[in-house]
């Protein structure tokens, strides 16, 4: 590493040093990639390339002679790039589409294209992408203009706001992932250090993992693996009933309540929220929707989880630290219960009645 500290990180003396577990993976892929652009043929086919610190699954959308497709999902973990298309591009648009794994919660990915195309649940041809049909639901498109590479092949990079490079993309995603697996490696920033270090290296012993994990191409399918698995600290939240559950969870560190939603679950899987820091108190509540985000009911009842701890909810993605007189700033009140993980991690397994 080259010792680059970011205020506020866990830089500070070690923050840079080159036997870190981290950045011996890193080195270790340094020298992998190069290798493989060797042996690789060139060809003029089109790349996304995923410099976030998000696992994402992309769409990609072609315009050709007034007709217009779409094909997903390619998923890309961060510093990752993958082919979508091969063969020269005659298209006259290429647009573009992509959404964080639902274990990040409420999707940080802004979705603001211009152009409406149809996407299907999972991996899709669309032929006539203007026109949905049963199983489809529109998604925003953005026009990418991508670059050209020496062999020819086009590359289209997804980014944030941080401006990450793929070293920095690659740690600030494992970074991200410890976090929700409920190890602290804050601030998300992509700078390695001896905080990053001890919650990685925590990680893998809770998991029974060598080191030399962290520098396979895997090592993001085993995080995602891991964080959809009950855990032995924080909070995990299971999903044992047919339908998708929406969470949000609340923390009290002693001055401020902070309630933030919403974190999609599937059916048969587990997840755990991102809990920084050592709060005094946690809350959860959970429902079960449909496919259009209406709450499941049996025998005429909500199917939520909940308690008698009011927070304040809204029907969109939120996060606030006030949580007094919900309604007058546009939020509801809610019911939470009380989770105790000071003991260490607690299971909340959410089943039908």
């Amino acid at each position: 590493m080259d010792g680059r500290v970011k205020p506020g990180h866990d830089g500070g003396e070690g923050g840079g040093r080159a036997k870190s577990i981290l950045a011996r993976a890193l080195l270790a892929l340094t020298v992998l990639l190069p290798l493989l652009a060797f042996t690789t043929p060139a060809r003029a086919d089109l790349k996304l390339c995923n410099r976030m610190s998000y696992v994402v699954e992309a769409a990609i959308g072609i315009d050709e002679k007034a007709a217009t497709a779409t094909r997903g999902w390619f998923r890309l973990d961060p510093a990752t790039c993958r082919v979508v298309l091969q063969g020269t591009l005659t298209a006259d648009r290429i647009l573009l589409h992509a959404r964080a794994l639902s274990l990040y919660g409420a999707s940080p990915l802004a979705e603001n294209g211009n152009d409406q195309l149809c996407v299907a649940p999972d991996n899709f041809v669309v032929a006539a992408a203007r026109q949905c049909r049963t199983g489809q639901t529109p998604a925003a498109f953005t026009q990418v203009t991508p670059s050209k590479t020496d062999d020819g092949t086009l590359i289209a990079y997804l980014a944030e706001s941080a401006e990450y490079d793929d070293e920095q993309a690659r740690l600030a995603g494992i970074q991200r992932l410890l976090g929700i697996a409920g190890y602290d490696a804050s601030p998300i920033d992509g700078v390695d250090g001896p905080k990053t270090q001890a919650a990685l290296a925590a990680f893998l012993k809770s998991r029974g993992l060598s080191s030399d994990v962290v520098s396979q191409p895997s090592f993001f399918a085993t995080m995602v693996d891991a964080v959809q698995t009950p855990s032995p600290v924080g909070l995990t939240w299971c999903n044992d009933t047919p339908h998708k559950v929406m969470a949000a969870v609340g923390t009290d560190d002693g001055r401020t309540v902070v309630s933030r939603g919403w974190y999609r679950i599937d059916a048969g899987k587990c997840l755990h929220p991102d809990i920084t820091g050592q709060p005094k108190k946690v809350y959860s509540f959970a429902e079960a929707v449909d496919d259009e985000n209406r709450t499941i009911k049996v025998k005429n009842k909500p199917l939520n989880w909940g308690g008698l701890v009011q927070l304040c909810t809204r029907e969109n993605k939120f996060e606030t630290s006030e949580q007094g007189d919900c309604p007058s700033r546009g939020f509801v009140a809610t019911g939470f219960t009380s989770v105790d993980i000071t003991r260490g991690g607690k299971t909340l397994r959410f089943a039908l009645p």
